[in-house]
């Protein structure tokens, strides 16, 4: 079977056109390890992906109170995207669980395909978008699994606060948020003009675990707590959003419920929200959309899923080990 027809049948790639897939062939090299072999390792630089085409691969961290292990990953699987989004050192191990067959995506045949060819990027990015989003809602996920286990955190929990009044921001000040940004006249027109305006007071809620996602987010001014209600633990902040940032991307790809909660932190914050319609049109891959929009939320992701697994890791280890979650 060709290569291009290997990667066609995985869902990653569902959306690439037959010219893309093969382009991306051209990047792609079928590599072969034994069970037990470490492919990448913590710290290393190396920046490439890889999917799992036959076999099996466990991605975790050596710790002081054994190995925590953060997934086990098949047939199809990405993984190491995240150093390619982000181009900093590897965050965990990923080693062979038995004899594996591993497509290596190449760093720069990808860069360098992507920067010839608009539509080819808006593909690539699409998918480490929708790969890393996956990610991180297991992994938000996991923080449940994790406090079963025994561990237990003392968060107290503010009361909801009433909703707002009516709010109005001028279009300019909309317009210098995307300007920083960098992204195109065209986006930041499109962005500035259909977003929605929301001025939340300090502990007030946007949304809660569990509800609908119709929008998504980016912080105007102030800061947004994401966090996560932990049964007999409270609450836990995943991560704090600020000016620029953008949140709740992850309901608009997988159209799941939300899997955290997102609130106004002290003094308040304002927020636009943009439509579910909107960032169709603007991520729109059946066009050349905006990839520089991408980059920015693949970006963000990839800073949040390494921030939560640090904080997995880091309360295995306050636990001594003992978390079932653990390799």
């Amino acid at each position: 079977m060709k290569t291009t027809e290997r990667l066609a049948s995985f869902a990653l790639f569902d959306h690439f056109a037959p010219d893309q897939l093969e382009r991306l062939a051209q990047c792609a090299s079928l590599v072969r390890f034994p069970g037990g072999v470490t492919v990448v390792k913590e710290g290393d630089t190396s920046q490439d992906a890889y999917i799992v085409h036959k076999g099996r691969v466990r991605i975790k961290r050596d710790t002081s109170y054994g190995s925590f292990e953060l997934a086990r990953l098949g047939e199809g699987d990405l993984f190491g995207e995240t150093a390619f989004v982000d181009q900093a050192p590897r965050s965990m191990d990923a080693v062979t669980e038995q004899a594996s067959e591993l497509f290596l995506l190449s760093l720069v045949g990808l860069s360098s395909t992507a920067d010839q060819d608009p539509k080819f990027a808006t593909a690539l990015w699409w998918t480490f978008w929708r790969a890393l989003s996956t990610k991180l809602r297991a992994t938000n996920e996991r923080l449940t699994k994790f406090f079963e286990s025994g561990v237990s955190l003392n968060a107290e929990v503010p009361p909801p606060r009433e909703p707002t009044g009516s709010f109005r921001l001028q279009l300019d000040q909309k317009q210098d948020l995307f300007k920083e940004q960098k992204l195109s006249r065209m986006e930041i027109h499109f962005l500035a003009s259909l977003s929605k305006e929301r001025q939340l007071k300090s502990g007030e809620v946007l949304f809660r675990e569990g509800d609908p996602g119709d929008a998504m987010y980016v912080v105007l001014d102030g800061r947004v707590r994401i966090s996560k209600q932990i049964p007999g633990a409270g609450e836990e902040a995943l991560a704090f959003m600020e000016r620029g940032d953008w949140f709740g991307e992850m309901a608009l790809i997988d159209n799941q419920p939300r899997s955290a909660e997102a609130k106004a932190h002290d003094g308040g914050a304002v927020v636009l929200a943009v439509p579910r319609d909107v960032v169709s049109g603007l991520l729109d891959i059946r066009k050349v959309s905006s990839v520089r929009l991408l980059r920015i939320l693949c970006a963000l992701l990839a800073k949040r899923l390494r921030e939560i697994d640090d904080k997995l890791v880091g309360w295995y280890i306050l636990s001594g080990g003992g978390s079932s979650t653990g390799g």
